[in-house]
């Protein structure tokens, strides 16, 4: 695998993540049909990267395609939406298919998204070569969103954590978690997150949503994640990250109390829905101690950003509400 996308802290700068100067690393633009292409996933594949991409097309019907990349910057997306046979299950309908996450388990790699069957739901599929992808049963009744996959197994069982929400612009949401033996049933759901106080960490005070794959760290499972405010012009989406118990992930040790980072940058505050940083992977090299954050950009493109591994653990303990 070649070396993960990174970039030094900027002189005079003491954030604890940073953006890359070349943000945005994917445009709006970048497939044919592209009306935006945002809240997208990455992770190694052979020699270099592959991703399962979110491309709202020019009539803003929502579906996920698959790109690949030598360098984790510089990405070649499919030109047509992945194409789901069969896996565990002959229900493969789905109205729409948005913000994937995807993690390598065991032997293939799996995918999930916010699944259109009589609402949004959380839809699961595998791929072995992101050629050839296989759809699963959902994970969860409607209404769900931000299903994300932890990368092994927690005693014994797949772990997953999502985001109960309703058929639209959700105001409300807490991190669950649920556990699955084989990944088509699930259950003992477990409440992980809530949104805070207003008056604690207003950033959060809405609503809270997973966002990467959770990196097992020695600190606990680093979990990236959105939080919500509601403001006078909408939603505002900023990113966070908390350390989770290792064989108990339902029991929060450290939650960051300010932001890693929110909507600053144009990119981030203009586009289809303004001021939304919204993580949906990362990579991380920890004998380099490198972390590179993957993240949608005002629903309209992605763009990365940068931090120390070591840094973003201690700054999580150290601001922890």
């Amino acid at each position: 695998m070649s070396s993960i996308p990174w970039q030094d802290r900027p002189e005079n700068s003491n954030d604890v993540m940073w953006r890359y100067s070349e943000n945005p690393i994917i445009d709006r633009y970048a497939i044919p049909s592209s009306n935006s292409i945002f809240n997208s996933a990455v992770v190694p594949f052979g020699d270099g990267y592959a991703g399962v991409f979110r491309c709202d097309n020019k009539a803003v019907q929502m579906n996920i395609f698959a790109g690949f990349s030598k360098n984790g910057i510089d990405w070649d997306i499919n030109h047509e939406p992945i194409v789901m046979q069969s896996g565990n299950t002959d229900m493969i309908e789905s109205a729409y298919k948005y913000d994937p996450r995807v993690v390598f388990i065991e032997d293939r790699y799996w995918i999930t998204w916010c699944n259109g069957y009589n609402g949004p739901t959380i839809g699961i599929g595998y791929t072995f070569d992101f050629k050839e992808f296989f759809q699963c049963e959902n994970a969860f009744l409607p209404f769900n969103r931000n299903g994300v996959l932890f990368p092994q197994k927690i005693n014994g069982k797949y772990a997953m954590l999502s985001r109960p929400s309703d058929n639209g612009h959700t105001p409300f949401g807490d991190i669950w978690i649920s556990y699955s033996p084989d990944m088509k049933y699930w259950g003992e759901h477990r409440l992980v997150m809530k949104p805070t106080p207003f008056e604690d960490s207003a950033w959060q005070c809405t609503k809270v949503g997973a966002g990467p794959i959770p990196i097992l760290t020695n600190e606990g499972w680093l979990m990236i994640y959105h939080g919500v405010i509601n403001t006078c012009n909408g939603f505002r989406y900023a990113m966070g990250s908390a350390l989770l118990d290792v064989d108990s992930p339902d029991k929060v040790k450290y939650r960051t109390q300010p932001y890693l980072l929110g909507p600053a940058e144009i990119y981030e505050m203009v586009g289809d829905v303004p001021n939304v940083v919204f993580p949906c992977a990362a990579l991380h090299d920890t004998e380099e101690d490198k972390l590179a954050v993957y993240y949608g950009a005002a629903d309209t493109a992605v763009a990365i950003a940068f931090g120390k591994l070591s840094e973003v653990i201690q700054f999580t303990k150290d601001n922890s509400l």
